[in-house]
């Protein structure tokens, strides 16, 4: 009895922290005064940019600048941008102190001169309404606004991010974030005035932080300025890490334990109630010639069945990967022990050939 109760315990707390908080589309003008500069940081993004660029190009709310630093890019990352049209900006030498994304995104902010700024990563996929929806949530919400993408993937390796992607949707949607002072960012799509930007000195405030979105927030919610997170499904999309599991791995081991120091302790506990369900539930297939079977094969219908919900708001993640969520489960919990390897172990973790020091977080 005990174990069903755990199952049914553990998906009412995924039901609790998940959050359908999407961006609405309605008829409402902008206005016409609207100086918005987009800025995209992008190294080696030869194969993202495209996407992106072009749907710039056609949106309903027409940028009043796009800005693209390419920070020492080895592909056609810069030529893909300057065929765009679009501004092009080489980014200096990494200097002591920063992290190689901060000084990307601030270097963009030093030569943009819209009253907002967008910042979008380069793996951003924009519907035709995008931008003009989001500055309506933005100025219905005030103050700085970011988006947790749809997460679209094409093959295996990429769904195996389900997990991660319904508890990054979790941590940004969890009822015990809204008075959270550590409150975090999105960092794939974010959405500020200048002037609140300017206010908490924009990234040159967290230049050393490896969690540059998470920090950037909360630096924000300490100048009492509202932080609001929305979810992308319709509007705003990425694939992420389409290069390959090497990318993957680095890209989600780089902030999976740093992170969770941000979140409120009730978020994290019913995140670990959920994940300790989930676990004990796909234990089915260990023990599925003992008398533990049917609980537990219970439970894990149970899991898959809330995880075909919460996917048609989270990504594209076919059939699969819910049914074998054990596999998601898996990669999971081998990225999080990479993770800890790295940040106790090591001191600093790996992103895009730069290492980044934990502690210090200064990027060499």
């Amino acid at each position: 009895m005990t174990i069903y109760v755990l199952f049914i315990i553990g998906c009412l707390c995924g039901f609790f922290l998940f959050r359908k908080n999407v961006i609405s589309v309605n008829q409402e003008q902008v206005p016409g005064n609207v100086k918005l500069s987009i800025i995209i940081p992008a190294r080696n993004e030869a194969c993202n940019l495209p996407h992106l660029l072009h749907a710039l190009k056609v949106q309903t709310l027409e940028p009043f600048e796009i800005i693209v630093v390419d920070d020492f890019s080895e592909d056609d990352t810069k030529e893909i941008a300057e065929s765009y049209g679009v501004t092009v900006i080489s980014n200096t030498s990494l200097p002591q102190g920063w992290t190689g994304k901060n000084w990307a995104v601030w270097n963009g902010y030093l030569h943009a001169s819209g009253d907002l700024i967008a910042f979008l990563d380069a793996d951003i996929r924009l519907a035709p309404r995008a931008l003009e929806a989001l500055v309506k949530a933005r100025n219905k919400a005030g103050g700085v606004v970011s988006v947790v993408p749809f997460h679209y993937t094409e093959k295996f390796v990429e769904r195996l991010a389900l997990i991660f992607n319904v508890l990054g949707v979790f941590a940004f949607t969890s009822p015990f974030e809204k008075k959270n002072p550590k409150k975090g960012l999105y960092g794939s799509c974010i959405l500020t005035t200048r002037e609140d930007y300017e206010e908490i000195k924009g990234h040159e405030s967290i230049k050393s932080e490896m969690l540059d979105d998470l920090n950037l927030g909360a630096t924000y919610r300490n100048a009492g300025i509202q932080v609001t997170n929305f979810i992308g499904r319709g509007l705003v999309s990425f694939r992420m890490y389409p290069q390959g599991i090497k990318s993957e791995v680095q890209g989600f081991g780089k902030g999976a334990v740093l992170s969770t120091s941000t979140l409120s302790p009730g978020t994290i506990l019913l995140v670990a109630i959920w994940v300790v369900g989930l676990i004990v539930s796909e234990t089915f297939f260990l023990l599925i010639n003992t008398s533990w079977a049917l609980p537990l094969f219970i439970g894990y219908l149970l899991y898959m069945l809330q995880l075909f919900y919460f996917i048609k708001h989270v990504g594209r993640f076919g059939i699969i990967m819910p049914v074998l969520h054990v596999l998601s489960t898996l990669f999971f919990i081998f990225v999080m022990l990479y993770s800890v390897y790295q940040v106790v172990f090591l001191g600093h973790v790996s992103w895009k050939g730069r290492h980044v020091k934990v502690g210090s977080r200064r990027g060499q």
